[in-house]
């Protein structure tokens, strides 16, 4: 099995990084695992000039198709987004909307496959988990239209640095085994 961890904050080394190495060390022993970190890439933004609707190709020349074998590459795929105003970072969201070509919402578009799993972890620095909630629903949005059936969620509140990570290992371990277990 494949598995995919992608790291949407733009912070290479911060509290996402950490809850990645988690995970990562968790499902490693059992998967193959990659992990890329949005902000390697150089994504342009949509130009909304709507071509790709009719050649399921974007005309666009930049890092969009390298993470996208990612995606093909992978069975599961694990979405780790912190909160930037309440909703998941620009950089990963400028990717989405490149994702358009994939898009299952018009003919033709191009896939990643089928079959595949997909899961999310947000994470923000306040307590509630209403943001938690919004930033997951942006991803599962995503993979709803990239046909990858959301399966498991986690929220963590209250993590804004790199040691607030471990305070919640116990239960990013229990969605670990989840993801084992199904």
């Amino acid at each position: 099995m494949n598995v995919l961890l992608i790291n949407c904050s733009p912070v290479k080394n911060g509290a996402t990084a950490e809850i990645i190495n988690v995970v990562n060390s968790i499902l490693g022993t059992k998967y193959n695992l990659r992990s890329i970190c949005i902000d390697d890439y150089a994504i342009k933004f949509c130009k909304g000039c709507r071509i790709c609707h009719k050649t399921a190709k974007c005309i666009q020349n930049d890092n969009v198709l390298d993470v996208i074998e990612e995606y093909i590459w992978a069975d599961n795929i694990i979405t780790v987004a912190p909160s930037y105003w309440a909703d998941i970072p620009g950089q990963f969201k400028a990717f989405i909307d490149r994702c358009t070509p994939w898009c299952n919402t018009h003919e033709p578009h191009a896939t990643i496959g089928q079959g595949k799993k997909g899961y999310s972890i947000a994470l923000r620095t306040g307590p509630s988990m209403r943001e938690c909630n919004r930033i997951i629903e942006s991803i599962e949005h995503f993979y709803g239209h990239m046909e990858i059936m959301p399966i498991d969620r986690l929220g963590l509140c209250s993590v804004e640095y790199k040691a607030d990570v471990e305070s919640k290992r116990n239960e990013i371990e229990e969605f670990c085994n989840k993801i084992m277990i199904g």
